[in-house]
């Protein structure tokens, strides 16, 4: 008779469920507790055995020695069920299978608890196989990604599966604080926990790692008191969990961090538990050991890179450093001057190169700005120049770089770089100070080229100006090598500067009048003869421009033109004796012409001191008298000298009654006494009040004039 649809249904699931190799031990050890029983029972120990082989063997012999009996069935398929099922039947269901087989009540007991057991079993090697199944995906991962990050991601997140824990995180130790910070969690919902810094010696994590073995503690809270930290102690409470268990991550002798689980319940970690989390933990271990040799091998491999950048960027200076110092030397050798160094700097660093002198001038410029032309310095620029000056090294400022030329404690000047496409090195500063330094050389040559040649021409215009009549030709001759036709020259500056300063003052004119003039010291006066027809630069420029030299008030004196070389010679005398004249009465800092002091100088030639006497022994009195009375005598005397000493016309100029300046005229008679109207006394009071007007008005001060229509006198 064939076997029910509602039977072969329950067939059908059997053998699904019978593939499991634990049913055959369930079912032999249902055999051999029901041996002994004979009759029914022995029948039905028989059928049981006769399903089991029927599951192995197919569903057709089920069907066929079953077809009667499918209460056997259904109980066989509520203990196979109870065995292998996660959810299987419950101990009433187990009680009616067994009752259904005919099993007594002690027979039903053992059978019980053998399912249970067979159940136990099942599920634990289901764990078990997925444990290392995931164990398996952890190390294939271990071997495929490189992602450490991403690595130590997924092993928290595998834990954290496989245990069933409320909270799966990983710490990391940090080998010279002995602190660990937790890296990574997965089930953790406050902050503090997942930011977490454990402090060296404290807490279930630093005991784990002193002692290297797993810990597990089934309340937190009775966790001994001396190791507790109160920010951990915060943070676990936040997380409301109640039972750890912590393993290590080892290498070697070291320990790299403690992998957790934790449980907002308390629990009891089986050592299954903890091996399946070591396993993991060691595999983290490997991933944090794989991270950092790969931190290691990178850091190994920029310091490589970088290394070679740097030597390759050395012997592309060293190379550059080459090429410039040979043309240095050449250009030395070959007498190119400053300017073929500014060139081949410029080419070598790829920036523009400046040269300037002490002044700031410009000498050679690689961009071609004209010679002469003063630059501007910055402050940054000028204090770089001052550290260069004072200890020798370029200086690298915003825009460019700069090196000072010195020569011993002499100012030179300065090289000016540009900003370049590249950062200038060491070895290319040190060429830009060894081009400071050749440039130091040519300037040191030139500069004895020029003294020579400064000598030379002192020499030629003191014979111009002292022995052209006796001997003209030959002082012709030697003008020639100067390319200057004395000829031509008709125009003597006389300039007062002081000793230190002058052959400063010569070598400036020199370069402002090749060509054009001789300059040289003659009579303690820097000279300058100049053909005036084919210079442009007036006397005031070559004045201001000596004085930028020196930084010093400088007078400056031009006699009228001469129609032949013979006439220099007086022209400047004249000029000596008008710049003695005005130095005498204090004047500086002006430029003038012999025209306008002709009479005094033709007059006087007296130094400062008899110039001084001579004054004071004529009007000193009057102006004592006017400092100490506060009047203005002296003023009124110098009306009434240029009122030709008519005492109405004084009155008129001033603008005084006439019998003021008559009372003004005799308190002066009372201080110079009654005789200072006479023909020669009065000539001299007129000259000294002329010369004090003199000096009064080239100082930039007031001739003391008395206000019109006020007596003071």
């Amino acid at each position: 008779m064939p076997a029910p649809p509602a039977v072969r249904e329950w067939v059908r699931e059997l053998n699904r469920k019978i593939e499991n190799p634990v049913l055959g031990d369930v079912s032999g050890a249902l055999a051999n507790e029901t041996s002994p029983r004979t009759g029914s029972a022995a029948s039905q120990t028989a059928t049981v055995a006769d399903t089991k082989r029927a599951s192995y063997g197919g569903a057709t012999h089920i069907e066929e020695g079953l077809v009667d009996e499918s209460s056997t069935v259904q109980a066989v398929a509520t203990i196979v069920s109870a065995v292998i099922d996660d959810v299987g039947a419950g101990p009433r269901e187990l009680t009616q299978a067994f009752e259904r087989l005919g099993l007594r009540e002690d027979e039903s007991a053992r059978a019980a608890d053998l399912v249970h057991r067979a159940h136990g079993e099942s599920v634990r090697l289901r764990r078990r196989e997925h444990e290392i199944a995931a164990l398996f995906s952890s190390a294939r991962e271990l071997a495929e990604v490189r992602d450490g990050d991403l690595l130590l991601d997924r092993l928290v997140n595998r834990a954290h599966d496989i245990m069933g824990c409320d909270v799966t995180y990983l710490s990391v130790l940090d080998p010279a604080t002995r602190e660990l910070r937790v890296r990574t969690t997965i089930g953790a919902v406050s902050p503090e926990f997942q930011h977490l810094l454990v402090p060296a010696g404290r807490g279930l994590v630093s005991e784990i790692v002193e002692s290297r073995t797993a810990r597990w503690v089934g309340r937190y809270g009775t966790y001994p008191k001396p190791r507790h930290e109160p920010t951990v102690d915060r943070a676990v409470e936040a997380e409301g969990l109640v039972s750890l268990l912590g393993v290590p991550m080892l290498t070697g002798d070291d320990v790299l961090g403690v992998l957790f689980v934790a449980t907002r319940r308390e629990s009891v970690f089986t050592p299954e538990q903890i091996s399946v989390l070591s396993a993991l933990a060691d595999h983290a271990s490997v991933v944090l050991q794989t991270a950092d040799m790969l931190h290691h091998l990178r850091r190994s491999e920029d310091e490589a890179r970088r290394a070679l950048s740097r030597l390759t960027e050395h012997l592309a200076e060293r190379d550059r450093a080459n090429t410039v110092h040979q043309e240095l030397v050449q250009a030395v050798l070959r007498g190119g001057g400053v300017s073929q160094i500014a060139g081949t700097l410029a080419a070598a660093l790829s920036r523009t190169v400046t040269i300037v002198d002490a002044e700031a001038r410009v000498v050679a410029d690689s961009a071609g700005a004209a010679a002469n032309t003063t630059v501007a310095l910055g402050r940054e620029t000028a204090a770089a120049i001052e550290r260069s000056r004072a200890s020798g090294p370029c200086v690298v400022v915003e825009d460019g770089a700069v090196a000072a030329v010195t020569a011993g404690s002499e100012d030179l000047g300065a090289l000016l770089l540009g900003p370049g496409d590249f950062e200038l090195g060491p070895v290319d500063r040190r060429t830009v100070e060894r081009a400071a330094q050749v440039c130091a050389l040519v300037e040191l040559q030139l500069k004895a080229v020029a003294d020579t040649e400064r000598r030379l021409q002192s020499g030629l215009v003191a014979d111009i100006l002292e022995a052209w009549r006796e001997r003209g030709d030959d002082i012709a001759r030697r003008a020639r090598s100067f390319d200057v036709v004395p000829a031509d020259l008709d125009t003597v500056h006389v300039f007062a500067v002081d000793g230190g300063a002058r052959a400063g003052a010569e070598r400036v004119l020199m370069r402002l009048l090749r060509g054009h003039g001789l300059v040289g010291e003659c009579r303690g006066y820097v000279t300058a003869i100049v053909d005036s027809s084919r210079t442009a630069i007036d006397a005031g420029t070559l004045r201001d421009r000596i004085a930028q030299h020196t930084a010093h008030p400088v007078l400056g004196v031009t006699a009228a033109p001469a129609a032949s070389p013979a006439e220099l010679g007086g022209r400047f005398t004249l000029a000596t004796r008008t710049a003695r004249l005005l130095e005498a009465i204090g004047v500086t800092g002006r430029s003038v012409s012999t025209d306008e002091y002709l009479p005094y100088a033709s007059v006087f030639d007296a130094d400062a001191a008899t110039l001084t006497a001579f004054l004071d022994a004529t009007i000193g009195a009057v102006r004592a008298y006017d400092a100490e009375k506060g009047t203005e005598l002296l003023a009124t005397l110098r009306a009434f000298v240029r009122c030709n000493a008519s005492p109405t016309r004084t009155a008129r100029l001033l603008r005084f009654h006439t019998n003021t300046v008559l009372q003004r005229l005799d308190r002066i008679a009372t201080i110079l006494g009654a005789d200072w109207r006479d023909d020669e006394r009065l000539f001299r009071i007129s000259l000294a009040v002329r010369l004090d007007e003199l000096a009064h008005g080239l100082a930039g001060g007031q001739a003391n004039h008395p206000r019109p229509g006020r007596d003071r006198g």
